[in-house]
C-alpha cells in the first residue's frame, strides 16, 4: 500500500459528523426500544405507540390446535422465526440485568421490560409441553412472494415444531437461555412470572439435552433463513449458562465445566456472536462466573472459557493473532448481508466485559499487549458512534436518528401506507407493483430500526429492494439495548470514564472581515486525534470543530484553509477554492458546531472564516 493509500485508508477511519458534539444516546435508546412494538404480531395493546401498526397473526396456531398469537416478526417480512426470536429475548433480557439501573434513570426500564414480555408471553405458548416446542409460524417461501401488510397477510400461517421425534437442540436450548434469563428479569417486579419463565427454562434445556439434533433437520423451511450452521452444541452450553446465573444450581455449573472441551466451549475462539453462534457469549458468561468468585472446584475450566472469551475481545480490538476484519471507516465487518448484527452484539460483549474487568480491577491480556477496560468501552463507542452517524457517509443507520437515515427501508409494514389511513386491500403481488418498486420514502417510520448496514468499503445504497443493507431485525436492536444505556449513564456508570480528548492547543476565537456587526464570535478548535509512521515519514490526523457562538443561524458559511498539504473530510471544496458547509448540512445553527478532518505529514493546517451570513 502506497503512502496515499495509507493516508486515504486512515482519512475513511475518521469521524466525519456534520454537527458534532456528541451523540444522544437516551434518545437513541428510546428509538431502539420503540422499534420492537412496531414488530409485534397479534392484539396489540392499549399502550401501543407506534400507531399506524393493527391487529395481526390473530388465527396463528390455530390449525395446528394451539395458540401461537403474539411474538416478533423477526425482521422485514411476515414469518415468526423462533431461533432469532429467542436470542432476541435474550439479548433484550442481558441488557436489562447488567443496565436496567441506567435504563430507569432514563424511564425506559418499563418499556424494555414490556418489550420482553412480549417475547416471552408468546415463548411460553409455544411450549405447551415439556418435550414440544413450536418454531416458526408461517413459510418463509410464500411470504417472500408477498408484499403485504401483517394486518391483512394471506400467505400461510403453519406452525412447525420439534419434539421428541423431531428435536431440535439449539431452538430448545436458545429458548431455555431466554426463559432463564428473563426470569431473572423479573424476579422482583412479578415473582410468578419469573417462577414460571425458569419452570419453562427447566424443561426446555432438560429436552435440548436429552434429545439432541438440530431444529432445522425437523423444521426444514427454515433452513433457507435461519440455519443452524454452527449446530446446538453452543445453545447447550449457553442454556447452561443463563440456568446457572438464574438458579446458582450447581448441575449447570457442573454442566459448563464438565461438557466445556467436548461442546467446543474452551476450544473455539471465535471472531463472531449472534443468533447463531453464541460460543463468544458462553465464554463471556463463564468469565464473568469466574471473576465474580463462582467457579468453585470448575475454575480451572472457566478459565479457559475466559481465555477464549477474551480472544474474542482482543481480535474486536485488532491486538489477537487473527482480528476480525473492519471497514476502511472503522467498523467491524463480518458479511454482506446484514452486518450491523455482529456489530451491535460484539459492542455489546466489549461494553460488559470492560465493567466486569474495571470492578474486578484488570486489565485485558492479548497477543499485542494490555488493555486497559476503558479501551474496550471506547471501542465499543466507536462502534455505536458508527451507527448513529460517525460514518464517512455521515449517515445514521437507525431509522429515525440523526438528520440523515434510510428513507426505504426492507419492510413490508412500513413501506406500505397504514391500513389505518387506507383500508384498502394489498395484494400478494400487488404490494410488490404498487409499494416495493415505489421510488420514495417509507409512508411510516420505523423509528428505531437498525438496517443491515454498509459494505466492507463503507458504501450503502437507500434502496428497498437492497435487502442485504436495508432490512432490519430484532437481533440487530436487542444488543444495542444495553450498550446505549450504558453509553447514556456516561460518568455514573460503574467506576469508569468514557475516553475524552484533550486538545493539544487552546480554541482560536475569529472575527471575519465580511461578518454581520450582530455576530458573536466563530470559535475553532483543532485537535491532533492520532499519528502513526509509513515509510519513514510521520502523519498526523487533525479534528476541526467549529462552532457557532451567535444566537442566530450561521448561512452561507465560508471557510480558507491553507497549508494543508493532505486529504480533507466533511466540508465542500468551492471552484474558489475555499470550504463551505457539507453537501448534507445546509446551515449552522445557533450554538452548534460542524466538524472537519484531515490528514498530513505537518503540523496544523491555517483556518480561517472568511465568510457567512445570518439568517
Amino acid at each position: 500500500m502506497t503512502i496515499g493509500a495509507n493516508a486515504l485508508f486512515l482519512l475513511m477511519a475518521i469521524v466525519p459528523l456534520a454537527l458534532a458534539g456528541g451523540h444522544d444516546y437516551g434518545q437513541a435508546l428510546s428509538k431502539s426500544i420503540l422499534f420492537f412494538e412496531a414488530q409485534r404480531s397479534g392484539y396489540l395493546p392499549g399502550n401501543q405507540r407506534v400507531r399506524w401498526r393493527g391487529n395481526s397473526g390473530l388465527l396463528d396456531g390455530k390449525s395446528s390446535g394451539v395458540d401461537l398469537v403474539g411474538g416478533y416478526y423477526d425482521a422485514g417480512d411476515n414469518v415468526k422465526f423462533g431461533l432469532p426470536m429467542a436470542f432476541t429475548v435474550t439479548m433484550m433480557s442481558w441488557s436489562i440485568l447488567e443496565y436496567g439501573a441506567q435504563m430507569a434513570s432514563s424511564g425506559e426500564l418499563g418499556h424494555a421490560m414490556d418489550a420482553v414480555k412480549w417475547g416471552t408471553d408468546y415463548l411460553i405458548k409455544a411450549h405447551p409441553e415439556p418435550h414440544v416446542l413450536y418454531g416458526e409460524v408461517g413459510d418463509g417461501n410464500t411470504d417472500h412472494y408477498c408484499w403485504q401488510r401483517p394486518e391483512e397477510m394471506t400467505t400461510s400461517r403453519n406452525a412447525y415444531r420439534i419434539d421428541e421425534n423431531n428435536p431440535g437442540s439449539d431452538l430448545a436450548g436458545e429458548t431455555a437461555a431466554a426463559m432463564a434469563a428473563a426470569s431473572i428479569v423479573f424476579r422482583r417486579a412479578n415473582p410468578a412470572y419469573s417462577r414460571e419463565l425458569l419452570n419453562h427454562a427447566h424443561q426446555l434445556f432438560e429436552f435440548a439435552d436429552k434429545y439432541r439434533g438440530k431444529y432445522d433437520s425437523s423444521i426444514s423451511v427454515a433452513q433457507k433463513y435461519y440455519r443452524s450452521v454452527s449446530g446446538y452444541a453452543d445453545e447447550l452450553l449457553w442454556g447452561a449458562a443463563w440456568l446457572y446465573k438464574a438458579t446458582n444450581e450447581p448441575y449447570y455449573l457442573n454442566y459448563l465445566g464438565e461438557n466445556g472441551d467436548n461442546l467446543g466451549g474452551t476450544g473455539w475462539a471465535m471472531t463472531e456472536f449472534g443468533w447463531d453462534v453464541k460460543y463468544a457469549g458462553v465464554q463471556t458468561l463463564a468469565a464473568m462466573f469466574l471473576m465474580g468468585g463462582k467457579g468453585g472446584d470448575h475454575s480451572p475450566v472457566l478459565g479457559k472459557y475466559q481465555e477464549k472469551a477474551e480472544m474474542f475481545m482482543c481480535s474486536c480490538m485488532g491486538k489477537a493473532n487473527h482480528n476480525v476484519q473492519k471497514t476502511p471507516g472503522g467498523l467491524i465487518f463480518r458479511q454482506r448481508w446484514n452486518n450491523l448484527q455482529f456489530v451491535t452484539s460484539a459492542s455489546f460483549l466489549l461494553t460488559v466485559y470492560s465493567d466486569h474487568l474495571t470492578a474486578a480491577r484488570k486489565n485485558l491480556h492479548c497477543a499485542s499487549g494490555s488493555v486497559a477496560p476503558s479501551e474496550l468501552l471506547a471501542f465499543a463507542k466507536s462502534q455505536v458512534d458508527y451507527i448513529l452517524g460517525n460514518n464517512p457517509r455521515a449517515t445514521s443507520y437507525m431509522v429515525g436518528y440523526g438528520n440523515h437515515y434510510p428513507q426505504q427501508v426492507h419492510h413490508r409494514g412500513s413501506s406500505i401506507v397504514s391500513i389505518k389511513v387506507d383500508p384498502s386491500f394489498v395484494s400478494c403481488r400487488g404490494g410488490y407493483a404498487t409499494w416495493f418498486s415505489r421510488k420514495a420514502s417509507d409512508p411510516n417510520l420505523l423509528t428505531g430500526a437498525i438496517v443491515g448496514g454498509p459494505d466492507a468499503y463503507d458504501n450503502f445504497a437507500d434502496q428497498r429492494d437492497n435487502y442485504e443493507q436495508t432490512e432490519p431485525a430484532t437481533y440487530n436492536n436487542a444488543p444495542l439495548l444495553g450498550v446505549l444505556a450504558r453509553l447514556n449513564a456516561g460518568h455514573s456508570a460503574h467506576n469508569q470514564l468514557l475516553p475524552v480528548e484533550v486538545p493539544l492547543h487552546k480554541p482560536i476565537a475569529v472575527q471575519p472581515k465580511h461578518a454581520s456587526p450582530y455576530a458573536a464570535p466563530i470559535e475553532i478548535d483543532q485537535k491532533a486525534t492520532a499519528s502513526w509512521v509509513s515509510n519513514g515519514k510521520t502523519y498526523y490526523r487533525y479534528s476541526a470543530i467549529v462552532t457557532n457562538k451567535s444566537r442566530r443561524t450561521i448561512r452561507n458559511f465560508n471557510l480558507n484553509i491553507s497549508k494543508l498539504y493532505g486529504p480533507l473530510w466533511g466540508l465542500t471544496k468551492t471552484t474558489s477554492g475555499s470550504y463551505g458547509l457539507p453537501e448534507w448540512v445546509s446551515s449552522l445553527p445557533a450554538d452548534k458546531s460542524l466538524e472537519f478532518v484531515y490528514i498530513h505529514s505537518a503540523s496544523f493546517a491555517d483556518v480561517s472564516v472568511s465568510g457567512y451570513t445570518l439568517a
